[in-house]
């Protein structure tokens, strides 16, 4: 089959680069971002490849339609909403791009983490409103920490190597053995939950780490401690993060994701009526909360694009 054979569905907006790559590499571009999932299903049959983002679930429905699908790209770091066992037992390759948003996740991380240690939100707005507090707002610094950090991939990997000048020790944990490296030394959950100070959550969403961040987990550590999640607001149970940050057991927050988020990661769903944990978020000073833009900078919105062709192309040629 020649490239020009090979039609691919792109069903979210992307770097322009990654539609005139694979363009000027020979393949059939033809886009949809407007159709339902259902109107999708009804032609799907006709396309090799799909290019997505998150804009809907890639079910066994959709993926029984899809009967001359050869891969889906997924232009991001994780595959949670696509049924990934179903879709490999049909023979469809599945791409992804984690090395593309590595180190904007890092960066964020760590910008949360020095947010919260030096209270620079809480103390931006109080010199806003006239109020010059010095010992209020006094901080604390990285070095000689601990950080745990639980999810040892790319995006572990990256905020460990951020930390390498703050001569902080940093401690990984992962359910994969041999992770470990100059960076981060493995060791196992107890062992982190036992000496951290800091804890990051760079984890995928699975039924392994559904609400994994509760009340049990959280008084598993030994210390009080920070806590940053640029991973997935599910893997945290928000009452049970509030309850601790109001008893001190977590000195503060750092969220780039939240529970409440729809599928889509494009909006925050919520009813009419702030649920009374998220409220309490809304108004925390020992809080940061970010849209989900942990590994969306404009140098990786470039970056996830290349990638992606970059695994494309190396899969037919």
């Amino acid at each position: 089959m020649s490239l020009q054979a090979i039609k691919i569905l792109h069903l979210d907006s992307n770097h322009a680069l990654l539609w005139q790559q694979l363009e000027d590499a020979g393949f059939h571009n033809e886009e949809d971002f407007n159709s339902t999932k259902e109107e999708v299903e009804k032609k799907i049959q006709n396309y090799q490849g799909i290019v997505i983002r998150s804009r809907f679930k890639i079910d066994k429905t959709f993926l029984d339609k899809a009967i001359n699908l050869q891969f889906i790209a997924r232009v991001g770091a994780g595959l949670e909403s696509i049924d990934c066992d179903y879709a490999i037992a049909k023979g469809i390759k599945l791409i992804a791009a984690p090395e593309g948003n590595e180190n904007a996740v890092g960066e964020h991380t760590l910008g949360m983490l020095l947010s919260l240690m030096n209270k620079l939100n809480r103390a931006d707005k109080l010199v806003r409103e006239g109020k010059w507090m010095r010992e209020g707002n006094r901080g604390f610094e990285i070095e000689n920490k601990t950080v745990g950090i639980i999810g040892y991939g790319n995006m572990g990997k990256s905020f460990a190597k951020k930390l390498r000048g703050f001569d902080a020790h940093v401690l990984c944990y992962d359910i994969k053995d041999n992770v470990g490296d100059a960076n981060a030394s493995q060791v196992s959950l107890i062992e982190l939950q036992n000496k951290s100070d800091v804890l990051s959550l760079h984890i995928p969403w699975t039924p392994e780490t559904d609400k994994m961040v509760n009340s049990k987990f959280i008084n598993s550590f030994v210390k009080p401690f920070w806590l940053i999640n640029t991973s997935r607001g599910n893997n945290v149970v928000t009452s049970d993060l509030v309850d601790a940050l109001k008893t001190g057991k977590i000195l503060g927050a750092g969220l780039d994701v939240l529970e409440y988020e729809k599928l889509s990661f494009e909006n925050l769903f919520i009813d009419l009526e702030k649920p009374e944990a998220f409220q309490y978020l809304l108004e925390a000073e020992n809080v940061v909360l970010t849209p989900h833009i942990a590994g969306w900078t404009f140098e990786s919105h470039e970056k996830l694009a290349q990638t992606i062709v970059d695994k494309i192309v190396s899969l037919y040629k």
